[in-house]
């Protein structure tokens, strides 16, 4: 091994994409030092553009950047307006009477079916249950806001091998070496981190190689656009020649021999049934629904984020949002171990609390795949399932679902809100609460500006910030201690629940600063 170079990082990041760059984001609140190492020398990617580069933000995802002042910069960007119609444009489900909120396996649900009611902790918000958005601006807002507060990435830069001694980690990346207090690795399905670290990659084998394709047809009117079930499979069709579609060949092309015309041809001709002509390919991709994930998130030093910690197929668009969730969720709890405040089992937390999550996800997208098996008992069954999805509990439950609106951590049940994303109360001032999670510290809301609370917040005045003010729907609570990440940790409807605050602070804080 080379010898290790000079500069000890206390984070090195293996991949530059929107999981490693918004955790970077995070470990930057806390002052520490960053380093991000990207294998592309170019960000820039035709795969990230419209319309193959469209994805869906959902709830918790849109929380995650109202909570640090990204959302506007995402999804209202000054060219907000003509962004907005090249999405419509991308995306056939846009082209239709009724607002769609989104699919399971191709089956649309609508928003006029959808009971909000059902989430009574739940309160209006500017971030919303879903926004689609286009993954180069998405990546080039987290960018700039991970190099504007001081994180270094260097691009063209691949891990090859990583070695943990005693207190630091040893990372080889071509003909230079790192050290780093921690290793974070954010470098995809093929994770190189994940199989130097020796973590194991557990799941199921794909059914289908899926094709996403910029095509020109001869005669574009033989394809019916939207989204078809057929004998052999299923396809997606956007005028002028964008398609989609899955063909249940066990996996066997993805990634096995080069996408050709007359590949795509054969195979959207045997999917859709119809005497298709393609005269050029433009753009291809293939993808599979293998669904595996990381037995474990950390080994020692090193831990795992992102689609390095768990793959399924694209379908319902669910793995950008898992993965953000993961660096919100680690990235104040790595930062508190750096910084030496925080309890012993915190870091433990991150993966107590997002493997299950990963794991339901990954089940998610294994039941779409069920429902899109070209048999004749399974379109029995897509029957059945779109007249479920047609009831307005049916279409709230899967808007609950696909929306990540039913998200809780198990962090105890002494108060249906714990372990929630805490609402966004709208304070008797004005404010609102996820702007003051900007920090990227905890945070206590006191509605009866309570004496007895100031006190307790002030011993943790450098993690807390204490927030004295009545709000206009309290929810029934009269406190809320909100972890960095802004799940409630705690909650109180009168002066009587204070006795478990001391130990909720102490269980996702630390101890106290001592106070001279």
């Amino acid at each position: 091994m080379h010898n290790p170079a000079t500069a000890l990082h206390d984070v090195v990041i293996a991949g530059g994409g929107p999981v490693g760059l918004f955790l970077a984001g995070e470990l930057r609140l806390a002052n520490l030092s960053v380093l991000v190492i990207e294998q592309a020398e170019d960000p820039r990617s035709p795969l990230k553009r419209l319309p193959f580069g469209m994805r869906g933000l959902s709830a918790p995802t849109l929380e995650a950047l109202y909570r640090r002042n990204l959302l506007n910069d995402v999804v209202a960007p000054p060219d907000a307006e003509n962004r907005t119609d090249r999405i419509s444009a991308a995306a056939h489900w846009k082209q239709q009477p009724r607002r769609p909120g989104g699919h399971f396996a191709g089956i649309q649900f609508f928003h006029d079916d959808i009971d909000p009611s059902k989430w009574p902790y739940r309160l209006p918000s500017p971030a919303g249950t879903h926004v689609p958005i286009e993954m180069e601006h998405l990546e080039s807002v987290l960018a700039a806001r991970a190099t504007g507060a001081g994180v270094e990435i260097r691009r063209g830069l691949s891990v090859e091998h990583v070695e943990q001694s005693g207190d630091e980690v040893i990372i080889r990346a071509g003909a230079e070496t790192f050290r780093a207090s921690w290793l974070v690795g954010c470098d995809g399905a093929r994770s190189t981190v994940r199989k130097t670290g020796g973590i194991d990659f557990v799941g199921t084998e794909p059914e289908f190689t899926g094709y996403s394709v910029e095509v020109e047809l001869a005669d574009p009117d033989r394809l019916h656009v939207g989204r078809h079930y057929t004998a052999t499979g299923m396809y997606t069709y956007a005028r002028p020649g964008t398609i989609a579609m899955v063909d249940f060949d066990g996996g066997a092309f993805h990634r096995t021999q080069p996408i050709t015309l007359d590949h795509v041809q054969t195979v959207l001709r045997g999917i859709s049934g119809a005497d298709i002509t393609l005269t050029a390919l433009q753009l291809a991709t293939t993808w599979t629904d293998r669904a595996q994930q990381a037995t474990a998130y950390r080994r020692g030093r090193v831990l795992l984020a992102g689609d390095a910690a768990h793959i399924h197929s694209p379908l319902g668009g669910q793995g950008l949002n898992l993965g953000l969730g993961d660096a919100m969720n680690l990235g104040w709890k790595l930062a508190a171990t750096i910084r030496g405040q925080a309890p012993t089992d915190l870091l433990d937390t991150y993966m107590s609390e997002r493997h299950p999550v990963g794991a339901q996800v990954l089940d998610w997208s294994r039941a779409q795949v069920a429902l899109m098996r070209p048999t004749r008992s399974t379109r029995a069954l897509e029957t059945i399932i779109r007249d479920l999805i047609a009831t307005r509990d049916g279409a709230t439950y899967f808007a609950e679902r696909v929306w990540g609106v039913s998200l809780r951590y198990d962090l105890g049940d002494s108060h249906p809100l714990i372990g929630r994303s805490v609402p966004d109360f709208e304070l008797t001032d004005g404010r609102q609460i996820g702007p003051l999670l900007s920090r990227g510290k905890g945070l206590l809301l006191d509605f009866d500006a309570r004496t007895s609370l100031r006190a307790f917040a002030s011993r943790w005045h450098d993690r807390i910030d204490h927030v004295a003010c009545d709000a206009r729907d309290r929810l029934g609570v009269s406190a809320v201690l909100v972890r960095p990440d802004g799940f409630v940790a705690w909650a109180a409807q009168d002066a009587t629940g204070d006795e478990e605050l001391a130990g909720a602070a102490l269980r996702w804080f630390g101890e106290p600063s001592k106070i001279d």
